[in-house]
C-alpha cells in the first residue's frame, strides 16, 4: 500500500512539474508566435497584390477582420488582399491570402497561409501550374472542371482543388 501511495505522489509531482514547464514555455512563446503570424500574413498580402502596387495599407471589414489595400504610384487603389478559407480540404481548413484587382473580383494570385493536405498530392496547391490557373479569373465563380468549371483539378486531389476554389470564393464574397 505504501508503495502505491509513493508512486501516486511521484507521478503527481512529475505531472505538476511538467504542466508548469509547459505553461511557462507556452507563455514564453505566445507573443513571438503571434508576431510571426502577423508578419506571415502581411508578407502574403504584399505578395498577392498586383505588381503595380507601390504601398499597402490595412483596413477592416464590419466584423473587424483585417484586409489589405494596395495603392499605385498616383495613390489610386490597384488591388486588395483578403484572407479566405474553406473547411472542405482533405486535411481540414485551407486558408489562403487572395489578391484581387481593384474591381474586387478578378483574382491576381493566392498564397497559402494554412493547409494540412497530403504531401505530394494536395500540397500541390502551391505549385505554379495549379495556382497560375486562377489569375485573371472571376474569384466569385470558380469551380473545377469536374463540376463544370474551368479549373483543372490537381490529379488525385479534387477535394483540395474544390476547397481552394471555395476559399477564393469566400475571400471574394468578403469584398462585396
Amino acid at each position: 500500500m505504501k508503495k502505491i501511495f509513493g508512486l501516486i505522489i511521484s507521478l503527481t509531482v512529475i505531472s505538476a512539474v511538467c504542466s508548469g514547464v509547459l505553461a511557462y514555455v507556452n507563455e514564453l512563446t505566445k507573443e513571438p508566435i503571434a508576431q510571426m503570424l502577423v508578419k506571415k500574413t502581411v508578407e502574403a498580402a504584399k505578395a498577392v497584390l498586383p505588381p503595380q502596387t507601390q504601398s499597402v495599407d490595412t483596413a477592416q471589414f464590419a466584423d473587424g477582420e483585417e484586409y489589405f489595400v494596395g495603392y499605385g504610384e498616383a495613390g489610386e487603389v490597384v488591388g486588395y488582399a483578403v484572407k479566405g478559407s474553406d473547411p472542405g480540404g482533405y486535411g481540414g481548413d485551407i486558408v489562403l491570402m487572395v489578391g484581387f484587382m481593384s474591381d474586387k473580383t478578378t483574382v491576381v494570385c493566392y498564397k497559402t497561409l494554412a493547409a494540412a493536405e497530403t504531401p505530394g498530392l494536395g500540397m500541390k496547391l502551391n505549385t505554379p501550374e495549379f495556382a497560375g490557373q486562377f489569375a485573371g479569373k472571376d474569384g466569385s465563380s470558380l469551380s473545377v472542371k469536374k463540376d463544370g468549371g474551368e479549373i483543372d483539378a490537381i490529379t488525385s486531389a479534387t477535394i483540395t482543388s474544390r476547397a481552394v476554389c471555395g476559399a477564393i470564393a469566400a475571400a471574394a464574397r468578403k469584398l462585396r
